[in-house]
């Protein structure tokens, strides 16, 4: 339900592996390769979801295996590898396992998500809902929730099933949030910041939860670090509103301006909206509500006048932030310059953005 898997990866051209012990308040994020670093993993990951294709009925198989079969960045499972990581190696079984929990928690959430906005393209390609029709699509994200919450029940205790099973209805609560509030601008930034901490920072904060739980990490290190991936969720939203208005389909892969067609009320709206003189903002308001046809080439202009995205920016900004305090007391375990390297990259995603505006 969050749109924010639908842009483009981290890649940084190169990776090392920071010892324990790395004094990352000396030098911050010394590396700039927590991709390619995690390559392997990520390897692993997609065999293990292929291999999860035989679980489902004969007849849905395809289906699943069209919303499995992608090229996005799986930064949520990447969240987990990383928050669990106690060096290199082939990943252990339970990270391999819960990451790919979350990674079809986050998949179902897209298809549903591209029949709301009714989206035509993610991933620079047909989406499920345009592939099967809306009806299908609305089951096939179903299954993959069940399987999901399946997997979940494999682990020795129920702790994993729960934490999963409460993070996956907040995500939907988020949404079901979002999507009664459609078409509406009675919307703060505080409402807007609860959506977004629902449906996006959530499965975040969860990936991270579930990273250093598993191996075993002390339990004021695996607090710090939930609160770090709920930032970090946080900022990647918005980083990802801002792309919905200045970014280029070609490059992000994805249908763009369905925020404002859909009328969902976002950041640099909400930024536009208290910009705006009166009449362009009732204006801009009975776009939002319906009563009169988007004019997206109208209000991107009006963004680049009254400098939105510099404005929503800051808020990005901010958020990274307070995922770099959640672990600043936390210098010398393992995962965090790692973790921290995903703040530089998404700063980066957010500079290159700035150049197409």
């Amino acid at each position: 339900m969050s749109s924010a898997a639908t842009t483009q990866p981290f890649r940084p051209e190169h990776a090392e592996r920071p010892a324990r012990g790395t004094d990352t308040r000396a030098n911050p994020h010394a590396f700039a390769g927590v991709f390619a670093l995690l390559a392997p993993h990520l390897v692993e990951l997609d065999r293990y979801l292929h291999d999860q294709l035989a679980a489902f009925e004969p007849e849905i198989r395809t289906m699943a295996d069209y919303c499995i079969d992608t090229s996005g960045k799986r930064i949520r499972p990447a969240l987990v590898f990383l928050s669990g990581w106690r060096g290199a190696g082939e990943p252990r079984a339970d990270l391999l396992r819960v990451a790919a929990v979350v990674e079809l928690v986050h998949l179902a959430t897209l298809v549903h998500d591209d029949i709301m906005d009714e989206a035509d393209v993610r991933r620079n390609r047909r989406t499920a809902s345009r592939e099967y029709g809306p009806t299908a699509a609305v089951l096939l994200g179903d299954a993959l929730f069940a399987h999901a919450l399946h997997l979940a029940t494999q682990f020795p205790t129920t702790e994993i099933c729960a934490a999963v099973s409460e993070s996956t209805r907040r995500v939907c609560a988020g949404e079901i949030v979002q999507t009664l509030r459609r078409g509406s601008i009675n919307i703060t930034r505080a409402d807007y910041q609860r959506i977004v901490d629902l449906k996006t920072a959530e499965l975040f904060r969860v990936s991270c939860f579930l990273g250093t739980r598993l191996a075993g990490f002390d339990a004021g290190y695996v607090e710090a670090a939930s609160r770090f991936g709920r930032h970090l969720g946080i900022a990647y939203q918005i980083y990802d509103d801002l792309v919905d208005f200045f970014g280029e389909e070609s490059r992000i892969g994805k249908t763009l301006g369905t925020d404002l067609a859909s009328g969902k009320l976002t950041l640099p709206l909400l930024a536009l909206s208290e910009r705006l003189p009166p009449p362009e903002a009732a204006a801009l308001a009975a776009e939002v509500t319906g009563q009169r046809p988007p004019q997206l080439a109208l209000r991107l202009r009006q963004m680049r006048e009254y400098n939105v995205f510099a404005a929503v920016s800051e808020s990005v900004h901010a958020e990274l932030t307070a995922s770099r305090a959640a672990l600043s007391e936390w210098p010398n375990e393992a995962p965090t310059p790692l973790l921290l390297g995903l703040c530089d990259g998404l700063e980066a995603q957010l500079a290159g953005l700035k150049g197409v505006e």
